[in-house]
């Protein structure tokens, strides 16, 4: 059973930065896809960034490309969020997901293409 935990939210000022961590077990993650969503209050849940394991492509939310930064290490089979310029409006729940299947990038922003999910990290941006 495919496992997600992540970690690093907090509370943080407008302006600064996060690193938020994704680490995966239980499954065999070289040629899954593994994202970040976020989920503010009221709001549906939305796509932050992603990244093909297998290849290193990359793909991002337009409110967030320039300041947020998906990467991940093998050798930890961890994904990260380094997110730098926070702003209130990046207040959110954020999920870890993963997908060992890739439809291709179209899929990527798409919630429900996502098998596995993590439990979710508060990050607060106070202004």
């Amino acid at each position: 059973q495919v496992q997600l935990v992540e970690s690093g939210g907090g509370l943080v000022q407008a302006g600064g930065s996060l690193r938020l961590s994704c680490v995966a077990s239980g499954g065999t993650f070289s040629s899954y896809v593994m994202a970040w969503f976020r989920q503010a209050p009221r709001k549906e849940r939305e796509f932050v960034a992603a990244i093909s394991w297998a290849v290193l492509s990359t793909r991002y939310a337009d409110s967030v490309k320039g300041r947020f930064t998906i990467s991940r290490d093998d050798a930890k089979n961890t994904v990260y969020l380094q997110m730098n310029s926070l702003k209130p409006e990046d207040t959110a729940v954020y999920y870890c997901a993963s997908t060992p299947n890739d439809w291709g990038y179209g899929s990527w922003r798409d919630a429900s293409a996502y098998e596995f999910w993590g439990q979710g990290t508060q990050v607060t941006v106070s202004s």
